[in-house]
């Protein structure tokens, strides 16, 4: 690759001449500009989480301008007739005069909303591509835990962005806040309390809430994504199995100018998506819900689908009390806190490691798995989305027990028994559609692809042509790699000594985990691996970059 293969415009070159003049940086620009990055549709998933949040921080500053975040109670007298004259708090009313007295406001209030919920559901689609192809795998298990720590932050930013207009809705999220606060054993009355600045609602938590929505949290997400970026470019990007693409290599286009021309259209169509859907799509209509009063609440209130989980976990658990050391701990609101979100978070987390033992598998992985070449990994995967489904459908079994006209412990009784059964049968019904697709594929290696030409053969027999595979469509079947299997403790040697590794109950449970990771259809002999073997460390070497080139590392 000649180093003329990157043309830099001129006046990029003379302004470049002049900061490198001063700051040396000449050498990291240029090999930021020839950088290459796999192309691949979902790889732009991530951006969309990217550029949701440069919007978030856009808009967010500008409503800031125009917030008052105080409790302080005053009398509104704005553009909205319907509410002149009530009691509320400054928090409220600046927020209704940002809708309707600030130009454009509404809609920046609307654009920020949609990008908040952009923003997560981004990160949600990101981290189930990274999860179902094995992105996680050696040497990015770091990188998938800022991806969690990430999400987890963005729950708590958007927790604390909708509780700031202090609306009905708003603080019947805020009461629920503080009752899963005092449900925590022992210390959930001091937390309460202390978070709360005093008895609910009290006047100190918004503007705490403000200082921890615009400053900490989003300082903290601005931080992770900047390590988030720099492991992932430091570690190269994973790519898909295809035709000439291997554990040693990048192949796809510079990032100087084909990414960066392409992320600064994809960040205009975010944007533009977003107003029309803060154009046409109204979302928190605060004037409608009136200030919040400790007094009422509404039916039909449900927060953002992000936080829909830990709704329906609340609504779907049974009283449950129990008295220990002379303190109440209500189970009924602790274990809905803290078990779903600690299932999903703590699994996710610890799933790289716990693979990683149980396939003894230590290699780098620069090449993404297809998801039926993994069963045991795809099928937890739909039973994670199954269990998140159905806590997110019971966060709003009030709105599905009246548009079925069912009753409303009907719903909750179905998800009480669907939060068990559909994980389980999501589980095993996906690992089955897996080794069918991986039979499937074996199948083509042998005998082709079928053409739909139906031909009869002189004995009269009718059968349907087949054509071989390409070059382009064998790199992607064969991109499959084998996982070793283990030594079970049943295996001993000469001696009747079994393996170390599969002594004692860790072993046996080694064991078991290995052989559900190992079941798997073969393909037939001889069918080659496009792909190497993928064993070792990537070696880093001289990186070069074209339209359609290959990076060497």
């Amino acid at each position: 690759m000649s180093d003329d293969a990157v043309k830099i415009p001129p006046a990029v070159s003379g302004v470049g001449g002049w900061l490198d003049d001063r700051f040396h940086g000449a050498k990291g620009v240029r090999v930021l500009m020839r950088k290459v990055f796999p192309d691949h549709w979902s790889f732009m998933l991530g951006e969309i989480a990217l550029w949701s949040f440069v919007i978030l921080l856009l808009t967010g500053t500008y409503l800031a301008l125009f917030f008052n975040p105080s409790a302080a109670e005053v009398v509104y007298h704005g553009s909205y007739a319907k509410l002149d004259g009530i009691t509320m708090s400054q928090a409220y009313a600046t927020t209704l005069n940002i809708s309707f007295d600030v130009r454009g406001g509404l809609l920046i209030r609307q654009i920020h909303h949609w990008a908040a919920i952009m923003f997560m559901v981004a990160i949600m689609a990101h981290m189930l591509r990274v999860f179902f192809t094995g992105a996680y795998r050696k040497p990015r298990e770091v990188n998938w835990l800022i991806g969690i720590v990430l999400f987890t932050m963005g729950m708590i930013e958007g927790l604390f962005g909708y509780s700031l207009p202090d609306d009905q809705l708003s603080g019947a999220g805020l009461r629920i806040t503080e009752g899963v606060m005092q449900g925590v054993p022992i210390v959930g009355t001091y937390l309460a309390y202390f978070f709360f600045g005093g008895e609910f609602p009290g006047t100190a938590v918004i503007p705490r809430m403000y200082i921890l929505h615009v400053f900490l949290v989003p300082g903290l997400i601005l931080s992770l994504i900047t390590a988030h970026l720099f492991i992932m470019f430091h570690q190269k990007h994973t790519q898909m199995p295809a035709k000439g693409n291997t554990e040693r290599n990048v192949v796809g286009q510079p990032f100087f100018p084909y990414f960066l021309l392409k992320g600064q259209a994809w960040f205009f169509f975010i944007f533009g998506t977003l107003v029309a859907l803060s154009t046409f799509a109204q979302i928190n209509p605060v004037w409608l819900y009136g200030p919040y009063t400790p007094l009422a609440i509404s039916s039909a209130s449900q927060p953002d689908f992000y936080m829909g989980i830990l709704e329906g976990s609340l609504r779907m658990m049974p009283a449950w009390e129990i008295n220990f050391l002379g303190h109440t701990v209500s189970l009924s609101v602790a274990i809905p806190a803290l078990l779903p979100l600690g299932i999903i978070f703590t699994g996710a987390a610890l799933w790289p490691f716990f693979e990683q033992w149980a396939t003894g598998d230590k290699r780098f992985h620069n090449i993404n798995d297809r998801p039926r070449n993994a069963p045991v990994r795809t099928g937890i995967g739909v039973a994670a989305i199954a269990f998140y489904g159905v806590l997110l459908a019971e966060g709003a079994n009030d709105v599905l027990a009246n548009a079925f006209d069912i009753p409303l412990y009907t719903v909750t009784w179905i998800s009480r028994v669907a939060v068990f059964v559909l994980p389980i049968g999501g589980y095993f019904v996906t690992k089955r559609i897996c080794l069918g697709l991986q039979r499937k594929d074996a199948e083509m290696l042998t005998h082709g692809v079928e053409i739909g030409i139906i031909r009869q053969l002189p004995s009269g027999e009718f059968i349907e042509e087949s054509r071989p595979l390409t070059d382009e469509e064998r790199a992607v079947v064969d991109s499959k790699k084998e996982i070793q299997a283990l030594p079970a403790p049943q295996d001993a040697d000469a001696n009747g000594v079994p393996a170390p590794a599969a002594r004692g109950p860790l072993g046996r449970a080694r064991a078991l985990a290995n052989r559900a990771f190992t079941e798997t259809i073969e393909l037939p002999e001889g069918h080659g691996n496009g792909h190497g073997n993928g064993h070792g460390p990537a070696v880093e070497g001289d990186e070069h970059a074209a339209v359609g080139s290959s990076e060497e590392h």
